[in-house]
């Protein structure tokens, strides 16, 4: 790595809220997009809603407090509920919270073509919208009134999201108080073939947002921050964002990996744009931490993690699979047991909610590969999270001391 990415550390998620928007209103160096990569439980659905009550602060230039943001998370899912029909169990369908500001102008706006348009590209059921009684049915061949998975609901709501932003930007009355969308973990329950298809479909609408012109024919861009813990998704919206295109003007945008290293508050923003695969980099160095003899716990799925770290190596490298890190190894004795160790240890459903502690065996095992992988390809890993002091002897504290 050429430089240290550059970082900020803010002390609370509005601080967060007001360095995104910062960044999107910078007059001197216009940005159009923000786009975040964070591990689940970093807080980014926290920080969605933060940004978008940042904007309906009542302020000299918006005195009645009118929000700005149209945004995507789980409280747009929360959004849609079941109703399954425990009595007759028959007749299942969603029912829509008209309440809420994310469906002004619905009844109006005809979606259901765009929303199928959409729909089609990831599922293979149709779908039945009542504006009346606000709900929704599903449909797949012969079958009526079907219940679907949650995934299939979440892909569902996706596509209206899409098609209500289609609408907006065609200027429809009921959503001319936007100026800002917050898409947070759009997919859910997708394999990566389809991932890569809505990572695709979605940056080529914030392109379009990135254009936008009033009825005047004036520039009235709409300014998007993206966040997603899911790394191939994240990285097709880089490169979807990030090149340019022939007939189209180049996008602006930020790169961020936002990591929150101790739970006390803090959040770390580091600015990745000429390292896009700094996430990865930043996930060995939590395994380095987690590999601490002294202070470390390691777990099943981190080999699971290590796995997967060593693909996108390889990837980045040109070649297929991780083959390619274990050849670069000197001991073929140790290739052999990295190879299979990697394959029979990283394949399980390992959950990160009950974590199983690795036994010791594994654990030495993990230590070995993971400290011959770094010292070969010499990464230089970011403190993205403090070292544990290592505990010095009691009778000689100062010799503790020194870091």
């Amino acid at each position: 790595m050429s430089s240290t990415p550059k970082s900020h550390r803010l002390s609370s998620l509005r601080k967060l809220a007001t360095r995104l928007r910062d960044d999107l209103n910078n007059p001197t160096k216009p940005t159009q997009f923000v786009l975040l990569y964070a591990y689940n439980r970093t807080g980014k659905t926290r920080l969605s809603m933060e940004f978008k009550d940042v904007g309906k602060k009542k302020t000299r230039k918006n005195p009645q407090g009118i929000a700005d943001t149209l945004y995507f998370n789980a409280y747009t899912e929360d959004l849609f509920t079941w109703e399954n029909d425990l009595a007759g169990d028959a007749v299942r369908h969603v029912r829509i919270n008209p309440d809420s500001v994310f469906f002004n102008g619905v009844k109006d706006l005809a979606l259901d073509e765009t929303i199928a348009g959409y729909l089609g590209r990831y599922a293979d059921f149709d779908f039945d919208i009542d504006y009346t009684a606000w709900k929704v049915s599903f449909r797949k061949g012969e079958a009526n009134n079907i219940k679907i998975s949650r995934g299939e609901q979440n892909i569902f709501i996706w596509c209206l999201f899409m098609a209500i932003c289609e609408r907006m930007l065609d200027g429809h009355v009921s959503y001319q108080w936007i100026r800002y969308l917050y898409i947070d973990d759009p997919i859910s329950s997708l394999d990566d073939n389809n991932a890569i298809a809505v990572a695709c479909d979605l940056a080529q609408l914030l392109r379009r947002a990135a254009s936008r012109k009033d009825a005047h024919g004036a520039p009235a861009p709409i300014k998007v921050v993206f966040s997603s813990h899911h790394a191939l998704f994240f990285n097709v919206m880089c490169n979807e964002l990030g090149r340019s295109k022939e007939g189209e003007p180049r996008v602006t945008h930020k790169r961020y990996f936002l990591h929150h290293p101790n739970g006390d508050g803090v959040y770390t923003l580091r600015a990745t744009e000429d390292t896009p695969f700094f996430h990865h980099v930043a996930t060995l160095a939590e395994l380095q931490l987690a590999a601490e003899p002294a202070s470390g716990k390691l777990y099943t799925f981190h080999f699971n993690a290590l796995r997967s770290i060593m693909e996108k190596t390889a990837s980045f490298f040109g070649h297929a699979d991780i083959g390619f890190c274990l050849k670069a190894l000197d001991n073929e004795e140790d290739r052999a047991l990295y190879n299979r160790a990697l394959n029979l240890l990283s394949h399980g459903r390992y959950a990160i909610h009950e974590p199983t502690e690795m036994g010791e065996d594994n654990k030495e095992l993990f230590r070995r590969i993971l400290t011959d992988f770094t010292a070969k390809f010499q990464f230089a890993l970011p403190a993205i999270v403090e070292r544990p002091p290592v505990p010095g002897p009691v009778a000689a504290p100062a010799a503790g001391a020194a870091q």
